[in-house]
């Protein structure tokens, strides 16, 4: 496979990923603002939303000031983000039209059709009802979702599938640290807290932001804790949102590719270091070495990694 075409394949199911990952996060927002709150706290998840997407930047330059207006509008919509769903969506389309012959029928229509379809909601935006968000924001990961079933549904286990699960996947390991890093203080153990406790809309906006609301429940019937939030979300293989999944999948999917083409490459060898680091450290250990250190050299190993299957597999960019 050529570079270009397995760039575009990564990139491809990599935006599609963060669409999905962007609606969550405004999701979350929205539905703590509808929540009473003491102080600034709506503002603050706003700007969280901004931070854990990593466009907080480029939003304070345009807009000042942190509004749920601006930054829906920011997140969903603005051509000038390029993590809104509307940029996301685009540059995904564009990928699969330029590797049309790599993609099955299904995959490309999944794609055309949202695009086609999200057309019609940006155009009429500027009068949308907030209580309109919701139903949008639930579209963009049915959408996504559908995506992701036509793709293992329909294609062959070859280079397509192994890019497409990369892009994924390297992108869901990104989300996930960077829920976990901006919300660092809400999961540290209440013993060294500063402030005390947590309010538990706080829990579930972690939970909820990478739909593992009742995975935990399922897991621990239990109380929302810190140390189970984190476990649950980094350690737990069997959640498909977590840290040590998406290296699993990631490792897996630089396996087939080294059969397909008889040579493991650098990128294998790091991406099985990081997916046995996730398999053999208890949460306990975590919290004692530091969580914001771990997720910082987490976050740091992804990023190297991506760039590492750009220089195996000869990406363009």
């Amino acid at each position: 496979m050529l570079g270009r075409t397995a760039e575009d394949l990564f990139w491809l199911s990599r935006y599609v990923e963060r669409a999905e990952n962007t609606a969550r996060l405004v999701e979350v927002a929205y539905r703590i603002g509808l929540m009473p709150s003491e102080g600034g706290g709506r503002f603050e998840e706003w700007r969280s939303a901004l931070t854990s997407s990593g466009c907080e930047r480029g939003y304070l330059e345009r807009h000042g000031e942190v509004t749920a207006d601006d930054v829906i509008d920011w997140m969903i919509f603005d051509d000038e983000n390029p993590s809104s769903v509307r940029s996301c969506l685009e540059v995904a389309r564009q990928n699969g039209r330029a590797q049309r012959t790599a993609l099955t029928q299904d995959m490309w229509e999944s794609l055309n059709t949202t695009w086609i379809e999200l057309g019609g909601v940006g155009r009429n935006r500027g009068r949308m009802e907030i209580g309109d968000l919701v139903a949008i924001l639930d579209w963009v990961k049915q959408r996504s979702a559908l995506f992701r079933g036509a793709l293992t549904g329909t294609i062959l286990r070859n280079d397509t599938w192994s890019f497409s699960q990369l892009g994924a996947f390297v992108e869901r390991a990104d989300n996930t640290a960077r829920i976990l890093d901006v919300k660092y203080y809400v999961l540290l153990p209440e013993t060294v807290m500063v402030g005390g406790g947590v309010d538990e809309r706080q829990w579930g906006a972690i939970l909820r932001s990478v739909s593992a609301h009742r995975s935990y429940q399922w897991v621990y019937r239990d109380a929302y804790r810190p140390w189970n939030v984190a476990d649950l979300l980094i350690l737990n293989r069997q959640m498909p949102r977590s840290l040590a999944f998406a290296y699993e999948r990631i490792a897996g999917a630089l396996d087939l590719l080294a059969d397909l083409h008889g040579e493991r490459l650098p990128s294998g060898h790091a991406a099985h270091a990081t997916a046995e680091i996730l398999r053999n450290r208890e949460i306990g250990e975590i919290f004692q070495a530091g969580l914001h250190e771990f997720l910082l050299d987490l976050r740091a190993r992804n990023d190297g990694l991506a760039r590492q299957i750009a220089a195996d597999y000869h990406f363009r960019g």
